[in-house]
């Protein structure tokens, strides 16, 4: 865009329509400039380019009025439509009224910048003719451009541009009530800890009012504000309690939190395989029958989201069982089945049965009903399908008074609630009602998750290989435990007790713990097996519940114990015969010297001990000693003992003793001395000693006796 003018340009202009309001002609223009003073405008006025010898001028349009510059900058400005969208940004935290406002702001920016750079003028220049093309609506732009900026100038233009190169395009965005946010006065009192007791005070009685919640501001933080009027705390409390709402909902009902707020996983389950995964639930039934309310398990194959549904009168570990035999003669057996941690899935029962299957079981995370979020969806599903069913009470407390309320108040005071629902089903009808469910309704009704197929056209397609059990009776039995003491009981000298019959077996002895199994076609017949349940040990019979003569049958048991001990004992005691009375004695005193043998004892110091009874005692022994005899006494005395003497002893047979330690030593002593002194020795005693010396005895008695000395060791 051309920008410096001659007086005979502006006037061809003029005549052409594009100054309007100017002279047509180069006289009248110069008549106008002179008047103005056009020439006495520095900046505004030059020389004419290009002329030489002087003469002429060249004048700037911003000479021109407002409305005639912006009609000819008009005529030159052209908006590219990538101008009108601003670019993508990151997620921001603007609020969608500052958002608005930095896109609009950032559309005139790309404007003003694409003007300036087609008519190559100055960023000033360009800046205050767009701005005024803007403000008199001369420029297309969006209306909601518009909306957001009324009106802008140079300087706005040039403010907008230096905030955005240096905080980025976030920074254009403004939003007068977000800046206003958190500045209220209960929001800033006692440094924000009237605002924290406000909302732990609501958090913990949900349904105060205002007026009560100003009263206990009044009475906490009274002495250290001015309490605002009652009208501040409505519009405060509607504020908090809409900005804090997660939060609130989080303190005050946290099931709620956990279905509506906090997020969750979608499709966390993944099965690759039909019978990959399992998960199992119970729940009360939404429906109340003539027996009363009561529970349902519901499996649900991850695969094929397939169902199975049983009714239970109570949520037991029986019930796991047999859910669990439903789902395996109709689908197979699972790899993994996935279940809480309820009494009846932790059950030592449960546990027994799943590993005698050979099933792996997970137990999902206390108190977390999202990680088997299917199995929940799936019981929200079948409970929804019960509102047709009579005795529908509600999936609510809010739904059963709905209910209770077709009824006038009159009529259902004191009325008997199977009335009321119109209770007309049993637990075998309500059963049927269950599978017709599971394998009829839900089963042909397209399921998002299998791309919109039915759980039936899932599992029929399924192309692998699916574990079954052909015996079914040997399930039957696994499903079959006693009651009580999870399976187990001891076996007495009158057989296994069970509910005060007597069951007598002969292939397990008294004394042993047994698990046991009802026989399911045969009441008075017990089947033991290992505390584990791995090996089956043999029978047990109830004479009475089996039609047998008890006479007969205890005579069989008492054969096959006999026969048992017998194979048992039957070495043991010919043993028995060969172990004298005394061997057990014998044994125990040889180890004791044994042990005795391999030990020393390091004599002690010691010191004479003396009391006063001790002396006495000693005074009575020696006055019992034989008196001294007289002289001829004594001479016969001594002639007896020489003809003793004289006379030739009687041989004896005399045992020898084995040599202790003390005297092998002793004798070794008294070899050395002899050898020292020059004897001449045997050759058995040179030998012996020899030996001798070269053993751990010689050299730890050696020892001693160099260290104590001879009395020490008693050698003397």
């Amino acid at each position: 865009m051309k920008c410096w003018f001659t007086a005979s340009e502006f006037a061809e202009h003029a005549l052409a329509g594009t100054f309007p309001g100017l002279p047509t002609t180069k006289r009248g223009m110069n008549l106008l400039i002179a008047r103005e003073g056009w020439v006495r405008q520095i900046g505004l006025c030059r020389p004419r380019a290009g002329r030489k010898g002087g003469g002429g001028e060249e004048f700037h349009i911003d000479l021109l009025p407002l409305s005639t510059r912006l009609l000819y900058a008009a005529r030159h400005f052209h908006v590219v439509p990538e101008d009108l969208w601003p670019p993508l940004t990151e997620a921001d935290r603007l609020s969608p009224r500052a958002r608005a406002e930095r896109d609009a702001r950032l559309v005139l920016l790309n404007l003003a910048d694409r003007f300036r750079r087609d008519q190559g003028l100055s960023t000033v220049a360009a800046d205050t003719l767009f701005a005024g093309l803007f403000n008199a609506r001369s420029i297309d732009v969006p209306a909601w451009v518009c909306a957001q900026v009324a009106q802008t100038s140079a300087r706005t233009l040039a403010r907008w541009r230096s905030a955005r190169e240096v905080m980025g395009a976030d920074a254009l965005g403004h939003d007068p009530a977000a800046a206003r946010k958190g500045t209220g006065q209960l929001d800033r009192a006692c440094g924000g800890r009237v605002k924290t007791a406000v909302l732990a005070a609501i958090a913990k009685k949900p349904f105060l009012s205002a007026a009560q919640v100003r009263d206990f501001v009044a009475d906490t933080f009274g002495s250290e504000m001015t309490v605002p009027p009652l009208r501040t705390f409505q519009q405060t409390l509607k504020a908090w309690r809409h900005e804090y709402r997660n939060e609130l909902m989080l303190l005050t009902d946290p099931d709620g939190y956990r279905s509506k707020v906090e997020f969750s996983a979608v499709k966390a389950t993944q099965a690759e395989r039909l019978n990959q995964i399992w998960q199992i639930d119970a729940s009360p039934a939404d429906v109340m029958l003539l027996s009363g309310r009561h529970s349902i398990y519901l499996a649900i194959d991850a695969y094929a989201r397939r169902i199975k549904v049983l009714a239970t009168p109570t949520a037991r570990a029986a019930g796991v069982g047999l859910l669990v035999r439903k789902c395996l003669a109709a689908w197979g057996v699972p790899e993994t089945i996935k279940t809480d941690n309820g009494s009846d899935f932790t059950a030592r029962w449960t546990q027994r049965l799943f590993a005698s299957l050979g099933i792996e079981v997970e137990l999902s995370a206390p108190y977390q009903p999202k990680s088997k979020g299917m199995v929940e969806r799936a019981i929200g599903t079948f409970q929804r399908g019960l509102a047709g069913l009579p005795g529908f009470i509600g999936h609510s407390v809010a739904d059963r008074k709905r209910i209770e309320n077709r009824k006038s108040f009159a009529k259902r005071l004191g009325a008997d609630p199977a009335e009321l629902f119109e209770v007309d089903m049993d637990l075998a009808e309500f059963q049927a009602w269950c599978d017709d469910w599971s394998d009829t309704i839900y089963a042909s009704t397209p399921h998002e998750a299998l791309g919109r197929r039915t759980p039936f056209q899932a599992a029929a397609a399924y192309a692998g290989s699916v574990r079954r059990i052909d015996n079914l009776a040997a399930l039957d039995i696994l499903l079959a435990p006693v009651a009580g003491q999870n399976g187990l009981r001891k076996v007495t000298k009158t057989g296994v007790s069970l509910e005060g019959a007597r069951y007598l077996t002969g292939s397990v002895m008294p004394g042993e713990t047994v698990f046991c199994r009802m026989d399911p076609a045969d009441l008075g017949r017990l089947l033991l097996f290992e505390p584990n349940g791995e090996q089956f040990l043999g029978d047990a019979i109830c004479p009475e519940l089996s039609g047998l003569d008890p006479v007969e049958t205890i005579a069989r048991v008492k054969a096959a114990q006999k026969a048992h001990v017998d194979g048992r004992i039957k070495d043991i005691r010919r043993e028995m015969r060969r172990i004298g009375p005394r061997a057990i004695a014998d044994a125990m005193r040889r180890e004791g010297e044994k042990r005795l043998g391999n030990l020393i004892a390091f004599p002690q110091r010691s010191e004479p001990h003396s009391t006063p009874a001790l002396g006495a005692a000693a005074k009575a022994a020696d006055q019992s000693k034989p008196a001294e005899m007289p002289a001829v006494a004594a001479e016969i005395h001594a002639a007896l003992q020489r003809e003793t003497a004289v006379m030739k002893p009687r041989p004896e047979a005399v045992a020898v003793l084995p040599e202790t330690r003390e005297q092998r030593f002793r004798r070794a002593l008294d070899l050395e001395d002899r050898r020292a002194a020059g004897e001449r020795l045997r050759d058995e005693d040179l030998l012996w000693l020899g030996g001798y010396r070269e053993g751990s005895e010689y050299r730890a008695m050696r020892q001693m006796y160099d260290e104590f000395g001879a009395e020490a060791m008693r050698l003397a």
